[in-house]
Order: structure tokens, then sequence, then C-alpha cells
């Protein structure tokens, strides 16, 4: 019997390879490991009946556990390397679930490598999609810092030239703001996260972010600035 649950799944991908960053997964983040700070957030927010990180690895597992987190099963090797999209590992999961008769309406990633993400952050953009009938997906974004109107490419020869010349003397103020995804979470209905292979669509409704509770995560460097970001955002120094 199939019982459609009123809250949300959440689901944390945090697959065990890594190679630029060893482990990072669970790798110390100013004190903890970096997944818990999205366990710690997903449940914080009240949102979810099931907060599950899918892995392959069983040390993530059991960290994920330790947090309180669910790992209800192992995920499949094809979907564990470099190339598996994370929508096919959203859409495992909510299989997952449906095979054991749970069915929300929606479903929420969140990346394991996301310290900034707020609770207040995962509620209100919930309720945004929630509150935008002919809307799927509900992500977060945050502003180009700079305008990417006025990129520069460097040539072959060592040269510098403008991406778009013909921005060359527009003001700042009169170019289009432009954002980029924020790498933290993304809210969609169950039926189109199971329809879809992507959630960029004029069906996505995005959620800004200040520029300051942003930074990806990608190598070692980025991790460094995530550090030093969040011991300013908290006034605790990260050790």
């Amino acid at each position: 019997m199939t019982a459609t649950n009123t809250k949300p799944l959440c689901i944390i991908p945090a697959r065990g390879a890594s190679k630029r960053i060893p482990r990072k997964n669970i790798r110390n983040f100013c004190g903890k490991p970096i997944i818990a700070y999205s366990i710690e957030a997903a449940i914080g927010s009240d949102l979810f009946d099931h907060v599950v990180v899918s892995t392959d690895d069983d040390e993530i597992a059991d960290v994920a556990r330790q947090f309180g987190a669910e790992v209800p099963f192992s995920r499949p090797a094809n979907l564990s390397d470099d190339h598996a999209p994370t929508i096919d590992v959203i859409q495992h999961s909510i299989r997952y679930f449906s095979d054991q008769g749970i069915t929300p309406a929606y479903a929420c990633c969140i990346y394991a490598t996301a310290p900034f993400v707020r609770q207040s952050d995962l509620r209100e953009s919930y309720a945004l999609l929630t509150a935008n009938a002919d809307m799927n997906f509900c992500f977060g974004v945050t502003e180009y810092p700079y305008p990417i109107q006025r990129a520069l490419r460097v040539s072959k020869a060592g040269g510098v030239n403008m991406v778009q010349p013909e921005f060359f003397s527009a003001r700042s103020q009169d170019l289009e703001k432009t954002f980029h995804d924020a790498g933290q979470f993304y809210w969609g209905r169950r039926q189109a996260f199971l329809n879809t292979h992507t959630v960029i669509s004029p069906k996505t409704i995005p959620f800004v972010l200040p520029i300051d509770t942003v930074q990806d995560i990608d190598d070692i460097n980025s991790w460094r600035r995530a550090e030093a970001m969040f011991t300013a955002l908290s006034a605790t120094p990260c050790r």
C-alpha cells in the first residue's frame, strides 16, 4: 500500500571517491565532518520525514548516522563514479522510497559540502516553490561578483582580449545582473525530478542567496577560503 507523506524527502549525495580533496565529504571542516552541516541543517529545518545520505562508502555511512541521517541503502556502483549525474542519484533515492510505499510530493537535494546552508533558506525556498504551482524546481543562486559581460580570455599567444568586446565601454551598473548556481540545495516536485535530467529550465524559480554565504568547494584552495569565510561569519576559529 502506498502512503503519500506530507513532508518532503531530503537526499544528501556523498560518494566515497574524491580526487581533488581526498575523503572530502567527511573531512574536518571547522570542528566536524563537513557533511554534518548539511545533515544538521536538514534535520533542524523540521521540513523532512527522512534525511537520507546516498553513499557507497561505509565510513561516510557511519558518520552520517552519527549526526542523525538515515542510510537505508548502499548506492549502486554505476551511480558512484565521476560521471554519475546528481539527478540520477536523486531519482534512485526517490524510487527506493517509492518501493517502500513512501511517495512524498516534494524532494530536496542538499550537497554534502555545503557548510553555509541555512535552515531558514531551506524553509523559505520550499515555501517559494509550493507557492508557485506552475514551477517544478527551486534552487539557490547567487549574483556574480563582477559583470560577466566584461570577462577576459587569454589567447594562445599569451595576450588578453574581451569575450564580449561590445561591452568595453559599458558602465557596470548598466549591465544585466547574472547569477550562478550556489551549489547548496535543489528543491523539486517528486514527479519533476523523475521526469527530467536537469533542474535548469523556465519552470525553475531561483532563490537568491547573499554572496557572502556561498562558496563552491572544488579544491584545497576553495576549501581554505570556505573555512576563512565560515570563521568570519561565525566568529569561531577553525581548528
